[in-house]
C-alpha cells in the first residue's frame, strides 16, 4: 500500500509553489547585485520612462525619492537578505518535492512566523493581495500541522498505529 506521504499532492503544490517563490527571490537578487556598480537614480529613471509611469504621481515620486537615497552598502545588505530568503524557499520546496519529514517542520515554522507581520499588515493597508497571501499561508500552516500531528515520528499514522 502506498505511504499517504507519496501519494499527497497538496506537499507537492506546496513544495512547487516554494520554489517559484525561491526563484521569484533570486531574479530580485540579481537585479539587487546588478545595480550595487550602477546609478540607481540613473536605471530607475529609466524604468520609469520605459513602463511610462508619471515621476509626479504621488506614490511613484514617494518610491523614487526612496530608491534615490539607497546607497551601494544598502543594495548589498538587501540581496544578501533576499538571498537567505530565497534559500530557505528553496530548502523548503525541494525538501518538500523529496518527501522529507523535516522540510514540513522548516516549512511549518517559516510560514506560521510571518502570519502575525502580514495581519499586521492587512490591518495596516488593505488589500486583495495582501489577503490573497495571507490566505494561502493560513492554508499551508493550517494543512501543514494537521498533516504532522496526524503522523507520528516514524510516519505511521495514528490510525494504523493503534491496530
Amino acid at each position: 500500500m502506498a505511504s499517504k506521504t507519496a501519494r499527497d499532492p497538496w506537499l507537492t503544490l506546496i513544495g512547487l509553489f516554494k520554489l517559484a517563490k525561491a526563484a521569484a527571490l533570486l531574479i530580485v537578487t540579481i537585479g539587487l547585485l546588478r545595480l550595487v556598480h550602477r546609478d540607481v537614480a540613473e536605471a530607475t529613471t529609466r524604468w520609469v520612462e520605459r513602463f511610462r509611469l508619471d515621476p509626479e504621481n504621488r506614490y511613484i515620486h514617494g518610491a523614487l525619492s526612496r530608491v534615490f537615497r539607497v546607497t551601494p552598502r544598502q543594495l548589498r545588505e538587501l540581496s544578501a537578505g533576499t538571498l537567505l530568503y530565497a534559500s530557505i524557499f528553496l530548502t523548503e520546496g525541494v525538501g518538500l518535492l523529496m518527501r522529507k519529514h523535516w522540510a514540513e517542520y522548516l516549512t511549518l515554522i517559516s510560514t506560521g512566523l510571518f502570519i502575525p507581520l502580514e495581519v499586521y499588515e492587512l490591518a495596516h493597508r488593505f488589500t486583495a493581495i495582501r489577503l490573497g497571501v495571507l490566505a494561502i499561508n493560513v492554508a499551508t500552516v493550517w494543512y501543514l500541522a494537521a498533516r504532522i500531528s496526524s503522523t507520528s515520528r516514524f510516519g505511521i499514522s495514528r490510525g494504523s498505529a493503534r491496530r
